[in-house]
């Protein structure tokens, strides 16, 4: 008798290469735009956070809607009231998570706005098969079309089929070198491997302000809200 039986595929293991130190946050209130001041303050006191390849910076966000809330949009005149459930995330390499803890205890100067940095927990990278990303910088006025095939390219470079994505809010983070224009973008359908891979790398420059860092998304009504 010859049976032969389809094999089953091994379960996927997130690897630990890289991961997300999540550290408590005592700050009762932030600018809106801070990617730029948080930034600086973060490397102050870690000096290789924006030269290390794989070290991101997320942006500070609180968490929307449920009472009707909605992020602030004027920068100017509004600013960001923080939680005590408010965290502060870096996506770093295995190898610099004890670097990056030295963090705690620090008090940090964001525009004048007072943040002391708490304890880091460790958040391993997801692997679902949908990923976002809020900020991911390119061409002012270019259009839609022309940031996805922008973004497909970038994600042939590191070896992505790129199966489904959709472009979403448009956004400036301002800069003493000047304005960066930034699009959201959701990127569906990816296969495991495919999606560690994103989260580790991102695409394009700006990671210490939170641009091109990806993270998990369960749907893409989300998206859509914001297009």
């Amino acid at each position: 008798m010859f049976w032969s039986e389809e094999k089953s595929k091994e379960a996927f293991s997130v690897p630990d290469d890289v991961v997300d130190l999540v550290f408590k946050l005592d700050c009762k209130m932030l600018p809106l735009e801070h990617a730029w001041s948080l930034s600086q303050a973060i490397h102050a006191v870690l000096d290789w956070i924006i030269e290390e390849e794989l070290a991101g910076i997320h942006q500070i966000h609180v968490a929307e809607s449920g009472n009707g809330w909605l992020r602030p949009e004027d920068p100017t005149n509004e600013v960001l009231h923080l939680s005590r459930r408010t965290r502060m995330m870096l996506r770093v390499p295995k190898a610099r998570i004890d670097d990056a803890k030295q963090l705690t205890g620090k008090t940090l100067d964001i525009d004048g706005y007072s943040l002391t940095v708490g304890e880091a927990g460790i958040k391993p990278l997801s692997d679902m098969t949908i990923l976002f990303s809020r900020y991911v910088i390119c061409d002012a006025g270019q259009s839609e079309e022309q940031f996805l095939l922008a973004v497909a390219e970038q994600l042939k470079d590191l070896g992505i089929p790129v199966k489904k994505m959709m472009a979403g809010k448009q956004h400036t983070i301002r800069t003493p070198d000047g304005d960066l224009a930034t699009r959201s973008i959701m990127v569906a359908d990816l296969d495991k491997e495919h999606s560690v891979r994103l989260q580790q790398r991102g695409i394009g420059p700006g990671r210490h302000l939170g641009c091109g860092i990806f993270v998990p998304q369960k749907g893409i009504k989300p998206v859509k809200e914001t297009s």
